[in-house]
């Protein structure tokens, strides 16, 4: 019998590798931040930093000092006189932050604890490492303000990985995910309706430990939810009590046990942290007159920063000195220094990427803001319509929108409430899918409720109006609505 051999090979693969460098992992962040997050993350790095300084006017007001909740709306740019000579002068002198006027009087100030806030104190509680930490804050900041989880986690595995430089796994961000589903309120973090019932009802299973009747009636919901949630969303209840083995006394007083669940936990957190929701800075002020339309960044409470000219004169010395310790010392000091620069030149990108993207969403929606916040002048814009217009990436364009608001001489705005999908006429023109489905909305509730209409009954007065579409895109619409099917509807 022949002896049979193994054989090693080698070879080589060529492979293409994105990879983010420290100032790019810097610049996204700061790009996520709100305005108000953006001077706590200032005040952080001049503290953490000491080559960076505020530039302080007789009327600015340190970050350090603690008899002041914030800054006056006088600060000075840098100035050539700061530095000691014209090559000595960095690429980001001159830097001028817009805005620095008042606020309008209708804009109201943020509270001092908000939604995120909250779960980011109880995030703060557990005993988490360094990675850990950086996945539950991400998380935090992806929930909606139901506060449920839309986002699939392998996208959040690439985002963490791509963006953040984090070596993480799927297992790793479900562990940490596990742990903020259990936070107040119960149903926090769920990823489905289904599932922030469970955990709302796990919670209260735990609550009723020693009482018999309370438990059994709890673990009845459970099962409904967690094995016929089909027939109970879309209201099969008469064959429940069968599948169950219950009569139907049990089953009925399980099912309005059920309905009294809170499907919007985050909602709830909100009302008990009071107006925090609706109080908040915008990031953006855009004005309107007449036919004049301008956008300014709102940093009223954003500090201007600079290198510290201390820091640079201590560099020089040690340089000058040669020996060993002042080698050592010169390395730190340059590092700092150029710490604090990175930083700033971040800062400054930042904000031109925010006005970028501002003046290219005010430009497609021109005619709305022109018609004073007519929503039938809105145009269909999605995130794509605003890359090609910027030249940034989509990922970009999200981490504008996301989370920041516009101040209009008419109310403020989510910045996400510009996008929507086109959908076309019979005329060829294109609406905002916001114009349909507010004739949609009209259609259903100005509908007899004893005979409420069918997908195909919307779908004809639809089209009456104008609109080309089919029954399943109706039908579509209608559940973005959460509009019931029509035997649902009756009355």
């Amino acid at each position: 019998m022949a002896k049979s051999s193994l054989t090693q090979t080698q070879s080589q693969i060529q492979t293409q590798i994105q990879t983010l460098s420290p100032q790019q992992v810097m610049y996204v962040r700061l790009l996520e931040l709100t305005t108000v997050e953006l001077e706590d993350k200032l005040r952080s790095e001049v503290i953490d930093n000491p080559a960076l300084e505020v530039i302080e006017s007789e009327q600015s007001v340190s970050l350090n000092s603690s008899d002041s909740d914030g800054y006056d709306e006088t600060v000075y740019a840098n100035s050539a006189d700061d530095y000691r000579n014209e090559d000595d002068i960095p690429d980001y002198n001159g830097w001028e932050y817009h805005n620095r006027g008042e606020l309008p009087e209708e804009i109201p100030l943020s509270a001092d604890t908000s939604f995120g806030d909250n779960l980011l104190e109880q995030l703060g509680e557990l005993s988490l490492d360094d990675k850990e930490r950086a996945i539950g804050e991400y998380l935090i900041g992806s929930l909606d303000e139901d506060g449920l989880l839309h986002k699939p986690l392998i996208e959040i595995e690439d985002e963490l990985t791509i963006y953040y430089n984090l070596d993480v796994t799927i297992s790793q961000i479900e562990g940490v995910l596990k742990q903020i589903q259990s936070f107040d309120p119960p149903g926090i973090g769920a990823r489905s309706l289904q599932e922030c019932l469970l955990l709302q009802l796990n919670s209260a299973q735990e609550g009723a430990k020693g009482d018999d009747e309370a438990l059994a009636s709890i673990l009845l919901q459970k099962r409904i939810v967690a094995d016929y949630y089909d027939d109970f969303s879309k209201k099969r209840w008469d064959g429940l009590p069968a599948k169950l083995g219950v009569n139907d006394e049990l089953c009925r007083k399980a099912i309005v046990e059920i309905t009294r669940l809170n499907p919007r936990p985050g909602a709830s957190l909100t009302e008990s942290l009071g107006t925090s929701r609706q109080q908040i800075i915008p990031d953006f002020v855009v004005d309107v007159q007449g036919e004049s339309i301008s956008v300014q960044l709102n940093n009223m409470f954003v500090p201007e920063l600079r290198v510290s000219n201390d820091y640079q004169r201590m560099l020089d010395e040690q340089i000058q000195s040669g020996n060993s310790e002042s080698k050592a010392a010169a390395q730190f000091l340059k590092q700092k220094i150029e710490a604090a620069k990175g930083f700033i030149s971040a800062v400054k990108q930042r904000e031109t990427t925010l006005l970028d993207t501002m003046n290219a969403i005010v430009a497609m929606q021109t005619p709305f803001l022109l018609s004073g916040g007519d929503e039938s002048q809105l145009r269909p814009m999605i995130l794509d319509d605003v890359a090609k217009k910027t030249g940034y990436d989509i990922s970009t364009i999200s981490r504008v929108s996301n989370s920041k608001y516009v101040q209009l001489p008419w109310g403020v705005y989510s910045i996400k409430y510009f996008f929507s999908d086109g959908v076309v006429m019979s005329d060829g023109a294109q609406l905002s899918v916001r114009e349909l489905h507010r004739s949609l909305q009209e259609l259903v509730d100005n509908e007899d409720k004893g005979n409420p209409l069918t997908d195909s009954e919307l779908m004809e007065k639809l089209q009456e109006q104008g609109f080309t579409m089919a029954r399943r895109t109706v039908a579509k619409y209608r559940e973005q609505l959460h509009i019931p099917v029509a035997r649902l509807r009756k009355e």
